[in-house]
């Protein structure tokens, strides 16, 4: 991929209160769509507050193009029934990793994004300086649905053979 700008590392933390499909629960997942390229989390059985503590990676090319963020039951019988959705810009957290930062105190808030009809963020996302890199959290709350929320956390990863930010 000569358009290679680097990888977005997407650590899919947990569901909080994710819709029920099933008679008292639901046995989600999550698919992680950016352009043509789909990733998905293992299923977790008969949760609607799992932990997935997956980590995701998409290779970017276009930092405009929006990360969409799908949850799924699985069935075994039938078509898997969709528990919301949710999408996010990684335009901030490209910002700030422009600004070639270094050397920062662990914890040091960069930039806060606050919640708004034009983003998905149940709460403000928080970009910071964590363990020597950037890093940015996110509680995503699910459209399209009666409840439920998806906690990630972004980080940017080099790729020494591509054009970079």
């Amino acid at each position: 991929m000569e358009n290679l700008m680097g990888l977005l590392r997407i650590h899919i933390q947990r569901g909080v209160n994710l819709a029920v499909r099933d008679m008292r629960s639901s046995d989600p997942y999550v698919v992680v769509k950016m352009g043509k390229q789909k990733l998905k989390t293992r299923v977790v059985k008969r949760n609607v507050n799992p932990e997935w503590d997956e980590r995701l990676t998409l290779s970017v090319a276009d930092a405009h193009l929006p990360v969409m963020v799908c949850v799924y039951d699985k069935d075994t019988f039938s078509f898997d029934d969709k528990m919301g959705d949710a999408e996010f810009e990684i335009g901030s957290f490209i910002q700030a990793l422009k600004m070639r930062l270094e050397g920062l105190t662990d914890g040091t808030i960069i930039a806060r994004v606050k919640p708004g009809r034009e983003n998905c963020l149940a709460e403000e996302s928080c970009i910071i300086w964590s363990n020597g890199k950037l890093v940015q959290n996110m509680v995503l709350r699910l459209r399209n649905v009666e409840c439920g929320e998806v906690e990630l956390q972004l980080q940017w990863i080099d790729v020494p053979s591509s054009r970079g930010l």
